[in-house]
């Protein structure tokens, strides 16, 4: 078969219907799934357009059906807890199993840095977004409303009356098992210490830790801490709490940055981790592991919440059906020098 299109150009749809001895529309229709074509001759026409090398123009098939065939992952967590000085962290996590998804459905990632104000969303072409951790009065998902686009929430939305499809993070149960974990080294008094918004992290957090005080018997210590202030807003917090309750044996600092922060004001308040006082804190991320020394955490399983996300967005862009939560898989404690006393330490 003669191969047009191998010299100064690539081969294109009118040559692939003259080698197949049908009409361009054919070909199209072939191609894109669509149209009644023979199934014999569908088959035969995509031979051709192999054997030819044709690669279908994306962007004239995007223009044609009024899709982007982009999604994009944002937030308005700052990356001062999201990811860090590295930019490696939970969001950057969550962005490289997504985009991974997306790709095997033929949607490309757009990643949006942190949304605070202004037009982060109003000026990318996408079809639809996943908001990570949407706050009560998120501001991506209120640009995302405006533009009039779909979106779904990793991590239960907490705006009143959002019905979005989310994965559902399990906030309640990962502060269970941390404060388990610290119970099984010795803790009596734990503390909680939280980021000062609304998103489901924190509030499902509040409530699993009033819940353990109330039932375990001890009083209850919660500390807030803003996330844009990052590790120093942690060390801040943290040192405040220390002075207020001087008696506090352990300390659940949610954001990871804030736990980082913790153990600093641990060591300059003149107590040792973990021997005096244990930290423990969510994510399992970089800092927990780099951190001296290494943070106990918990392996929230993102890369498979992050494609539960992505399968949930793509199945409303699609116009299926409302589809209740997805639950993450299992979270597992991850257990490290910050909260093992000795034997388990050593």
């Amino acid at each position: 078969m003669a191969t047009p299109g191998n010299g100064s150009r690539p081969p294109t749809i009118a040559d692939v219907a003259r080698a197949a001895s049908v009409s361009r529309t054919t070909v199209s229709h072939a191609l894109n799934g669509i149209g009644k074509v023979d199934p014999r001759t569908r088959e035969r026409i995509k031979q051709v357009a192999a054997e030819l090398g044709y690669r279908p123009n994306l962007r004239a098939q995007r223009l044609r059906r009024g899709e982007a065939k982009a999604i994009a992952l944002a937030s308005s967590m700052p990356f001062a807890v999201a990811g860090g000085p590295s930019r490696l962290g939970f969001y950057m996590e969550v962005a490289a199993a997504a985009a991974e998804r997306a790709l095997l459905h033929g949607y490309a990632l757009v990643l949006v840095p942190p949304v605070r104000s202004g037009s982060a969303l109003y000026s990318v072409d996408i079809d639809g977004a996943i908001v990570v951790e949407p706050d009560r009065d998120d501001i991506a998902v209120a640009q995302l409303r405006e533009r009039g686009l779909p979106y779904v929430a990793l991590g239960r939305p907490m705006a009143e009356g959002d019905d979005s499809p989310y994965v559902d993070l399990r906030g309640g149960l990962v502060v269970d098992l941390l404060l388990a974990h610290l119970r099984e080294q010795g803790a009596r008094r734990p503390a909680l210490l939280i980021g000062a918004g609304s998103r489901h992290s924190a509030v499902d957090a509040r409530a699993a830790y009033l819940r353990a005080a109330a039932e375990h018997g001890w009083a209850p210590v919660v500390a807030t801490a803003p996330e844009q202030g990052g590790e120093q807003a942690g060390y801040d917090a943290c040192a405040a709490l220390l002075s207020d309750h001087p008696d506090t044996d352990a300390v659940c600092a949610l954001v990871d940055a804030f736990a980082v922060g913790a153990v600093r004001a641990i060591h300059d308040s003149g107590r040792r981790v973990p021997d005096d006082i244990m930290v423990v804190t969510r994510y399992d991320g970089l800092r927990a592991r780099t951190s001296e020394p290494p943070l106990t955490a918990v392996d929230l399983q993102l890369d498979r919440a992050a494609a539960d996300a992505v399968e949930l967005l793509l199945a409303r862009l699609r116009g299926e059906p409302a589809t209740p939560p997805a639950t993450a898989p299992e979270p597992r404690v991850v257990a490290r020098a910050s909260s093992l006393r000795g034997t388990a330490r050593a």
